[in-house]
């Protein structure tokens, strides 16, 4: 027996019924986490902010230092120079 091409795309697609009434307010969560991935996570990013926090302090305190430096650096040029005359 020949069936034609719409007998054959009907038997592919899976019939569907109608969810009861009380199916619909039982919704299942998609996705399940539990209290470590909360944990790991909150830990992540405590650690980024933090590790970003110590970054910036230890950025500071160079910028600080090397400032020191070169106004250090300037007055003693700017004092050697009024000592000496290159005439």
């Amino acid at each position: 027996m020949m069936m034609s091409n719409m007998e054959q795309i009907n038997l592919n697609i899976p019939s569907t019924t109608k969810p009861e009434l009380g199916a619909l307010r039982q919704k299942q969560k998609a996705q399940v986490k539990s209290k470590f991935y909360y944990i790991f996570w909150g830990i992540a990013t405590a650690s980024v902010v933090l590790g970003q926090m110590y970054v910036g302090s230890g950025y500071r305190q160079m910028s600080r230092s090397f400032n020191r430096i070169m106004d250090t650096v300037v007055l003693e040029l700017e004092q050697s120079y009024q000592r000496e005359r290159f005439y």
